[in-house]
C-alpha cells in the first residue's frame, strides 16, 4: 500500500482525514497512534514533531496538519472534486474550515463532547464548568456558521466540499451531547445541512466506536 494514515481512533481530525479518503475512494493502511500516551514512538515523532494526529504518508511524502492532508488528497487522487473552482466559493470553504478549527473545535469537542459524553463513558466525572463554558462559546460558532452556510444544501453551494467533511465529525460529537442537539435545533440552516450530511454512508462507515 502506498498510502498510510497514522491516526487515533477517537480523534475528530483523524475522522476528517478518513472521511476525505473515503469520499475519494483512496485505499490506505491505517496505523493507530495514541498521541496522549507517554511512550509515543520516536519513529512517529520523526514524522510529526508536535505529537498529534493525523499524519499521511504517500510513498515517501510525509504530511501532517489535517487541512493540508485533505487538500492534498483531493488534489492528488482521482474521484469527485471536493473543492469549488470559483474563487469566492473556494474562499468561503476555506473560511468555514478556519472558523471550525479556530473557534469551534475546542468548545464543541474538547469541552461539551469530551465532558458530557466521552468522560462519562470512560468512567470519569464531567466538569460542569467546562461544559457551561463550551456551550457559551459554541453559540457564537453556530451563529457564525448559520450565516456563512449557503442555500444549496451543503455549506458551500450545491456540491459536497472539504468544508462539509471538516465540520461533520465535530457536529457528530457535539450533537452526541444533549446541549449540542438543543443548540443545533435553534439554527435551521445548519440543522437542514446536518440532516443531509449525517445520512451519508461514509460518515456512518467511518464513525469511531466510542467506549460503552
Amino acid at each position: 500500500m502506498t498510502v498510510e494514515l497514522y491516526a487515533y481512533q477517537y480523534s475528530v481530525y483523524a475522522w476528517i482525514a478518513r472521511l476525505v479518503l473515503a469520499e475519494k475512494r483512496v485505499g490506505y493502511d491505517y496505523v493507530e497512534v495514541n498521541p496522549f500516551a507517554p511512550d509515543v514512538s520516536p519513529a512517529y515523532l520523526a514524522k510529526h514533531p508536535f505529537r498529534r494526529v493525523p499524519t499521511l504518508v504517500h510513498h515517501d511524502f510525509v504530511l501532517y496538519e489535517t487541512a493540508a492532508i485533505t487538500r492534498y488528497v483531493d488534489e492528488t487522487f482521482p474521484g469527485p472534486a471536493l473543492q469549488p473552482v470559483a474563487g469566492q466559493s473556494r474562499a468561503r470553504m476555506t473560511q468555514i474550515i478556519c472558523v471550525v478549527d479556530a473557534y469551534g473545535y475546542w468548545p464543541m469537542v474538547r469541552q461539551v463532547f469530551s465532558h458530557r459524553v466521552f468522560r462519562v463513558r470512560t468512567g470519569q466525572p464531567p466538569d460542569e464548568n467546562e461544559i457551561t463554558s463550551g456551550v457559551a462559546a459554541s453559540a457564537r460558532v453556530l451563529d457564525a456558521l448559520e450565516t456563512l452556510a449557503g442555500d444549496g444544501g451543503f455549506l458551500v453551494g450545491d456540491q459536497l466540499s472539504l468544508a462539509d467533511l471538516h465540520l461533520a465529525p465535530m457536529m457528530a460529537y457535539f450533537t452526541a451531547a444533549g446541549e449540542g442537539r438543543a443548540m443545533l435545533a435553534r439554527h435551521p440552516r445548519l440543522s437542514a445541512w446536518w440532516n443531509l450530511i449525517r445520512a451519508r454512508p461514509v460518515l456512518v462507515e467511518t464513525e469511531p466506536k466510542l467506549p460503552d
